[in-house]
């Protein structure tokens, strides 16, 4: 371990890794659930979509782990999900097969980025205000989703949604969960989402909303994930749509790691662990598509280990290793309803809506941009759209202002893309 980890170098003992690794797990591993419960409306089966998201943790957590002795927890991200089933596959028309593709060609260019100096190059031409407008869209969207998912807003032909019926069983359970999640995330309980979950199941099942099939629990679920292991599709390579999407999801999950490591090395005082950190969230967004799954970010759950006291590898690689007794309870998640799952995705929603005080909103110029992006995000559905509307306008507005000097070249390249991209739509 000594070795592995140099533990005495970095304060640290077995001991407190390996309790730092389990606090990780608890805070983090309600991801098995709702990254699933996102997967399947893409339509990879739900099942297989609990099997592919532990597989691809276990692998992004020793990835981190080994490579980078970092304790820094690597799951597939929240957001980084709907943008692959609500934009990649519903909105662009790929499959769920040719969007893992998808994601095989944006962690293979993730690596490229994170192994030279294109990362810098890229992450200072993107304005500040575009970035976390991106991350405020993501937040409305994951809240729409999670609305929708829990029944508390409806489908109508006069006013496109409207408020679902607090009566219906759905709802009123939405809501009890809603506010016990609430309550356990306010007072900082450690497995607040893993515990919401469990309690929104259980109220589910005693208002008998949800029944446990015995014929369900004795499936193999292992067998209904070999259509999905290494599923990818390249039938769409040089198809438009599909290097849209590749570009798409490369920026984000670029920008997005690139901020999330930043912060996590430096809460460990280890500002020097930052490229191979980087490099390490890299490779483990090509294992996601092998495994089935959207790409993997450094979790901001991490914050809970380094708390705990984790410093090494040590505390990853047993967030790891416990992903893997998880496979367990395989059959019980299944019985999970959405009632259970939308007030995650609510709560989650709120919490990356603090990034908008990132954003100088009096200036014009960078808060309209961002604006678009964060209404767009939502309103079309389509987290591709809403950026291509804030990035095409950022620069447009700039020249107008003659303030061009504020745009970083490689700005305008991105911006003709995302203007290329409508153009070949209308065609």
């Amino acid at each position: 371990m000594e070795k592995l980890f140099r533990l005495k170098e970095n304060h640290s003992t077995i001991k407190k890794e390996l309790l730092a690794g389990t606090v990780s797990f608890f805070t983090i591993v309600y991801i098995v659930i709702v990254n699933a419960t996102i997967l399947s409306d893409a339509g990879i089966p739900y099942s297989a979509g609990i099997v592919a998201t532990v597989f691809t943790s276990v692998a992004g957590c020793f990835i981190m782990g080994f490579y980078s002795n970092t304790p820094i927890i690597v799951v597939p991200g929240m957001g980084v999900n709907a943008l692959f089933t609500y934009t990649i596959v519903m909105n662009l028309g790929l499959t769920w097969q040719e969007g893992l593709a998808v994601v095989f060609v944006s962690g293979v260019l993730f690596v490229i980025v994170s192994f030279s100096k294109l990362a810098s190059i890229l992450s200072s031409s993107i304005p500040l205000s575009l970035k976390e407008a991106i991350t405020v869209g993501i937040g409305l969207f994951l809240t729409f989703i999670g609305l929708q998912k829990g029944g508390l807003v409806v489908l109508n032909e006069d006013t496109f949604v409207a408020l679902g019926r607090i009566t219906d069983p759905q709802v009123y359970l939405t809501l009890i969960t809603l506010i016990l999640t609430i309550i356990f995330f306010a007072k900082q309980i450690r497995g607040h989402f893993l515990i919401s979950i469990i309690f929104g199941t259980l109220l589910s099942y005693l208002f008998k909303q949800t029944s446990v099939d015995s014929n369900l629990l004795q499936q193999n679920v292992l067998q209904s994930y070999q259509p999905v292991f290494n599923a990818m599709s390249f039938h769409k390579f040089l198809d438009l749509s599909f290097w849209i999407a590749t570009f798409s999801l490369t920026m984000v999950i670029v920008f997005e790691n690139i901020g999330l490591v930043f912060g996590q090395v430096h809460m460990i005082n280890r500002p020097n662990a930052f490229n191979r950190s980087f490099q390490a969230n890299a490779l483990s967004t090509i294992t996601s598509a092998v495994f089935g799954s959207s790409p993997t970010v450094s979790t901001v759950e991490t914050a809970a280990g380094i708390a705990a006291g984790g410093r090494t590898g040590l505390t990853a690689v047993t967030t790891g290793c416990l992903f893997i007794s998880s496979l367990l309870f395989l059959p019980f998640m299944r019985l999970i309803p959405n009632s259970a799952i939308a007030p995650i995705l609510i709560i989650i929603g709120g919490l990356m809506l603090q990034n908008i005080k990132h954003i100088d909103l009096d200036d014009f110029s960078e808060s309209f941009p961002s604006f678009l992006i964060i209404s767009f995000i939502p309103f079309t559905y389509s987290i591709i759209d809403g950026m291509a509307f804030g990035f095409i306008v950022y620069p447009l507005i700039k020249l107008i202002l003659k303030r061009h000097n504020e745009v970083k070249p490689p700005l305008y390249l991105i911006s003709f893309l995302f203007l290329l991209n409508f153009l070949s739509q209308t065609l």
